[in-house]
């Protein structure tokens, strides 16, 4: 594997190997998102939850969020990817990590990027500390907070009001992942990781864990890889017969454009390499993780607390303020569509074994 990353880095083979995964991922239907009611659920026009695939609300008239289940057998992981939260759809997020049996969220953008927003604020601040959202009837407080130098960690207190039932969520935010971009080194990543890990919330006695970004596919395919990859190394006799790139391949049935460019690729391959030290038996390697990370400096400043992102919390999902900007899904945030300077994308025709498909 350490080979095999070498040869490619030297001969500058990252774009060739992306465009090679891009043109063997399958293509699946994703009919029921766009049907016009739905259109206003997706934050992007191109970024779709396959239908085979795709996380199913139980308790409303309309089941359609766009999320989607991503099931690794071998590895026994299963996470629920899906874009950031549109103001109208805050609501629907909170009723999928209820239904779902989710104990944890993992957050890889901020709401506002670059003067965009990515994401709506679908958590209590620390000034607030709770937010009800009438239209599925959930009530969200914040327990703790505990800020780090690029990620915050929550306490969320999750209570359906209709039952009175309470619930705690972990919410664990990296605030410093730029879109389309890579974090600062494999270290601060691979010690996010494995807090994450260390709450248990990625276990199999809980439901499937929340993953997201803007999209869905770019950040939130990166984290997922790089955690089935190393799960899958700790599992197996020989590590290093994983191959990640069939990992991502089979990932990319569940939900499409998984990683978004040939940098995020390279990226996932230096975090399992890095993480692989650890899986070998190196135990000191999270310790140096932690003090490369400077997770314990002062927090870099974050706008993803933008008031004007909050979610209307006194409105029922699709009020007069149903989008950020009132208007349809905003253009492709799919790099991966263009990577080779085309529109166009030779795809394989969807194939998923059946015992592989949702239950959903």
């Amino acid at each position: 594997m350490d080979q095999e990353f070498e040869d490619i880095d030297s001969d500058g083979r990252w774009q060739k190997l992306y465009l090679e995964i891009r043109n063997q991922s399958h293509e699946c239907p994703y009919k029921v998102a766009k049907y016009p009611e739905n259109r206003i659920r997706n934050r992007y026009r191109d970024v779709n939850p396959f239908d085979h695939s795709r996380v199913k609300l139980e308790s409303t008239e309309n089941d359609y969020i766009n999320a989607s289940l991503v099931v690794m057998d071998e590895a026994e992981r299963s996470y629920i990817l899906t874009q950031g939260p549109l103001r109208n759809t805050c609501g629907h997020f909170w009723l999928m990590i209820w239904e779902q049996k989710t104990k944890a969220v993992i957050m890889l953008n901020r709401v506002i990027e670059k003067g965009s927003e990515k994401c709506a604020q679908y958590w209590p601040s620390d000034e607030e500390r709770e937010m009800a959202f009438r239209d599925t009837r959930f009530l969200v407080t914040l327990l703790s907070e505990e800020p780090k130098s690029y990620y915050t960690t929550r306490v969320l207190e999750l209570q359906n009001i209709a039952t009175g039932e309470k619930r705690e969520i972990y919410h664990f935010h990296y605030t410093t992942w730029p879109d389309f971009g890579v974090p600062d080194s494999p270290a601060s990543f691979l010690n996010f990781l494995f807090k994450v890990r260390e709450s248990g919330a990625l276990g199999v006695e809980h439901g499937p864990a929340v993953v997201h970004c803007s999209a869905g596919i770019g950040r939130s395919g990166t984290f997922s890889l790089v955690d089935t990859c190393l799960v899958l190394m700790d599992k197996r006799k020989d590590p290093l017969s994983v191959d990640i790139k069939s990992i991502l391949l089979d990932m990319r049935k569940y939900r499409m454009g998984l990683i978004q460019t040939p940098d995020q690729l390279r990226f996932s391959y230096m975090a399992i390499l890095e993480g692989a030290k650890f899986i070998m038996g190196d135990s000191s390697v999270p310790i140096r993780w932690r003090e490369q990370s400077r997770e314990d400096q002062e927090p870099k400043t974050d706008s993803s607390s933008s008031a004007q992102a909050r979610c209307p919390t006194e409105r029922i999902n699709g009020g007069s303020d149903y989008r950020q900007d009132g208007k349809t899904a905003s253009p492709s945030p799919r790099k991966d569509m263009e990577a080779d300077g085309s529109t166009t994308k030779s795809v394989q025709p969807c194939v998923m074994n059946k015992d592989k498909r949702s239950s959903f």
